[in-house]
């Protein structure tokens, strides 16, 4: 059952989504070669602390870190190390904070100094491919048709769609119903309502749709190994479209 929000669950939420705002402003100024993906944890920790907010991924069924940190072909669930960032690569950052109950999810792919044109091509689709998507969602809309669009605008451009990771819905837990596939038919699925929250996460890969996963049983990496981007947003489905709240 997709959980409807009230107007002070709603507040609640809107109140998460600002604060994880600014965390992500604290984070994309450090994103530079030569930083580790366990210092750049350690900020988003401190930030989310700061803010009186929680980090639900810390612990979560044994994840060790407050932030998912995933370079080049890692697609998901990168745990943060004592990697160095280099220039060229791409690296996603997925972050989730509880505030006063409820909680926010956002990530962000980042260019580590300069990159190639085909690096930003696979961001720049992939972002759109979340816009292209939520632009689906309003009451009375179907599910399948922000997965459809989703997949739609990835595919067009010649990248494949994760399918092994989903989004989500999201309110005062970090994964509520329903999962949201970033494929599928218009058309099909759940009946969206003003009041439901989801967090919308195109994952999308240079070339194989396909990946695997490292002995850590979290790391999650394109099967040919090349670059996945990732983009990500918490929005709320209104009567007339929907509220992106992470922005």
């Amino acid at each position: 059952m997709i959980p409807v929000k009230n107007a002070k669950d709603i507040g609640k939420m809107r109140a998460a989504g600002k604060a994880l705002i600014e965390v992500f402003r604290t984070v994309e100024p450090l994103v530079k070669p030569g930083i580790t993906t366990l210092e750049l944890n350690a900020e988003i920790e401190k930030k989310i602390l700061s803010l009186g907010a929680t980090a639900p991924c810390k612990g979560y069924h044994g994840y060790p870190a407050a932030a998912c940190i995933s370079v080049d072909d890692v697609v998901v669930h990168g745990i943060p190390s004592l990697k160095m960032l280099a220039e060229g690569e791409i690296v996603s950052v997925d972050i989730v904070l509880k505030l006063d109950g409820f909680c926010a999810d956002a990530t962000r792919t980042y260019a580590v100094g300069a990159i190639s044109a085909e690096k930003q091509r696979l961001i720049d689709v992939t972002r759109r491919c979340f816009y292209n998507g939520v632009s689906k969602i309003r009451a009375g809309a179907r599910l399948g048709d922000a997965q459809s669009a989703i997949q739609m605008t990835a595919e067009l451009a010649g990248y494949g769609v994760v399918r092994a990771m989903t989004g989500h819905g999201i309110g005062r837990e970090m994964h509520e119903d329903p999962t949201i596939e970033n494929y599928g038919r218009a058309g099909t699925g759940p009946l969206l309502k003003s009041g439901m929250c989801l967090a919308v996460e195109p994952m999308i890969a240079m070339g194989s749709w396909q990946v695997k996963f490292d002995a850590d049983g979290w790391t999650c990496r394109t099967i040919d190994g090349l670059s996945a981007a990732h983009y990500e947003n918490t929005v709320l489905v209104t009567e007339n479209g929907c509220e992106i709240l992470t922005e």
